[in-house]
C-alpha cells in the first residue's frame, strides 16, 4: 500500500492545499493530512478548528485521513508506516526550502518526498495571505473553510 503524509499547519487550509491533496489521492492509496503542532507558532485557528475544516472538506474522500502530530515528520512516517511525504510547490523559493528538507529527511531515513506543482490558478495564494484577508474583514476568498 502506498501511503503519503501531507504535513503542514493548514492555518487555514487553502484551495492550493486542496488541489495537491486531490491530486495526491490519484497517486497514493492513502493520503494522511498531518497537522503539525509547533508550540512556538501563533495560529489564527485552533488545532481542533483546522482539523474540522479539513475533515469537512474531505468528508466524501475515503482515501484521506486527518491526524495531528508533534515532532519530526519522518518519525511520524515511521510510526504510521508511510514511505512518502507529499509536498506542494508554488514557486522557486518553495522549491529551495522544500528541497533542503527533503534531502535532510532522506539522509535521516528512507522516506521519499514527492513534489507536486500547485495549479496556476491557486499558486499565488498562501495561508498567510488568507489569514491577512480574514483579519482585515475580506472574508475567505481562496480557502476551503
Amino acid at each position: 500500500m502506498r501511503k503519503a503524509i501531507f504535513p503542514g499547519s493548514f492555518d487555514p487550509i487553502t484551495l492550493g492545499h486542496e488541489d495537491i491533496i486531490k491530486r495526491g489521492v490519484s497517486l497514493f492509496d492513502e493520503v494522511v493530512i498531518a497537522i503539525g503542532v509547533n508550540a512556538e507558532k501563533k495560529y489564527m485557528f485552533t488545532l481542533e478548528e483546522r482539523k474540522r475544516f479539513i475533515e469537512e472538506t474531505f468528508k466524501d474522500e475515503p482515501k484521506v485521513t486527518v491526524i495531528t502530530y508533534e515532532g519530526l515528520t519522518i518519525d511520524l512516517c515511521q510510526r504510521i508506516k508511510s514511505d512518502f511525504i507529499l509536498r506542494g510547490l508554488r514557486n522557486p523559493a518553495d522549491f529551495e526550502f522544500e528541497k533542503a528538507i527533503a534531502h535532510t529527511n532522506r539522509r535521516l531515513s528512507k522516506i521519499e518526498t514527492v513534489f507536486l506543482l500547485t495549479a496556476a490558478k491557486t499558486s499565488y495564494i498562501s495561508s498567510s495571505i488568507v489569514r491577512d484577508v480574514i483579519r482585515n474583514g475580506g472574508g475567505i476568498p481562496n480557502a476551503s473553510t
